[in-house]
């Protein structure tokens, strides 16, 4: 028994000894280090910055009443396309009692005058046809009674414009009747039939009966950071994307750069106004929010590689060409490159298309432990 006993602890030993010599040979070896192989190929790069902010219209017009009253019908909505001359509401005119009044007065005074005129007038005509006064008195008579007759008239015009802000052979000049000074497309229309409306004036803007603008002249209105905007100038192309329209990207002219900014939020932001040309079959809606992206530098049809790919060197840039597979091996080899957008670098001399270079270390993943 203690012969087997001997001989078990004997094996254990040896077997211990083994695996030291297998584990130490194996550390011992040299580790093999698999990399990704990326290849040179052709696209573009853009160095680019963005802003925030809307599109809006380039100028939204405000349409007012030219006299004060009570909307009596409104005959556009917001939404509708109109010309200039088109009439988007009526006003009802609430007249003031004294100066009503006084209209009235001046009509019944001028009808007295008239009719005296008139009577004046016909008697003397027949006078004149007999020869029985000259022709002299006759046209006196004449003048005052034309004279009577427009001062009726004005004063019948004036009653009518103080009660309803019309007369009867002006209807199409009426201050009654509010219309669009532009094309366009409205916005907004705030009123709603009934609302007391007042005119503009010198002491207050008046009442907005509607908000008018040009859908088709477009502007992104947005801000940029302090640290950016030494980098932009008016001419600059702009790509805006609006986050309520999907996969739609506008091309846009930066127009404006404030040249004095504001502090928000701790920053320093410059206010920017980008001309946004909108397609025929894109609609926009004034107040979208919109990112821009502004592009500073840009090259086409260029060699790129990702920039994690390069080794730096003082002021040499190096990369390891791929020259075999199994195993890999790799050259150094020195490159020029150009334009960057952080991802991706141009490669202007050292490499052709389709090389292969190395890229980052593949990491073994192990398998997890099954409990």
């Amino acid at each position: 028994m203690k012969k087997v006993f001997r001989f078990v602890i004997i094996a254990v030993l040896a077997i211990g000894v083994i695996g030291t010599f297998i584990f130490l040979w194996k550390k011992s070896q040299p580790k093999v280090i698999k990399y990704e192989v990326v290849e040179v190929t052709q696209g573009k790069i853009e160095k680019k910055t963005v802003a925030t902010g809307k599109v809006e219209p380039r100028n939204e017009i405000l349409i007012k009443p030219q006299l004060s009253g009570i909307i009596s019908e409104l005959y556009k909505e917001a939404g509708d396309v109109v010309k200039a001359g088109d009439v988007i509401a009526k006003i009802k005119l609430i007249p003031d009692m004294v100066t009503l009044n006084s209209a009235e007065s001046r009509v019944v005074r001028a009808q007295l005058a008239f009719d005296q005129t008139n009577n004046n007038f016909e008697r003397d005509k027949k006078l004149f046809q007999e020869k029985v006064i000259s022709r002299e008195e006759f046209e006196k008579s004449q003048l005052q009674y034309h004279n009577d007759k427009a001062e009726l008239k004005a004063a019948q015009d004036n009653l009518s414009l103080t009660r309803d802000g019309i007369t009867g052979d002006k209807t199409l000049l009426s201050n009654t009747l509010v219309r669009s000074t532009i094309n366009g497309t409205i916005l907004d229309i705030p009123v709603k039939v009934g609302n007391s409306v007042i005119q503009s004036n010198n002491f207050n803007d008046g009442t907005t009966i509607a908000s008018i603008a040009n859908m088709n002249d477009m502007l992104f209105v947005g801000k940029l950071d302090e640290t950016e905007v030494g980098r932009i100038k008016q001419g600059m192309p702009m790509e805006i994307t609006i986050g309520a329209i999907q996969d739609v990207r506008l091309n846009a002219v930066l127009e404006y750069i404030a040249p004095k900014g504001v502090e928000s939020n701790g920053a320093i932001m410059f206010d920017m106004k980008a001309a946004v040309k909108v397609p025929d079959d894109v609609f926009i809606r004034a107040g979208y929010s919109a990112n821009a992206e502004i592009i500073f530098n840009r090259a086409e049809q260029i060699l790129i590689v990702p920039e994690s790919c390069l080794e730096f060197s003082q002021d040499t840039t190096f990369v390891h060409v791929l020259k075999t597979e199994e195993p890999q091996t790799f050259e150094k080899k020195q490159v020029v490159t150009g334009l960057s957008d952080g991802i991706n670098i141009e490669i202007k001399s050292g490499l052709k298309l389709k090389d292969k270079i190395r890229g980052a270390e593949i990491i073994e993943k192990k398998p997890a432990a099954v409990n």
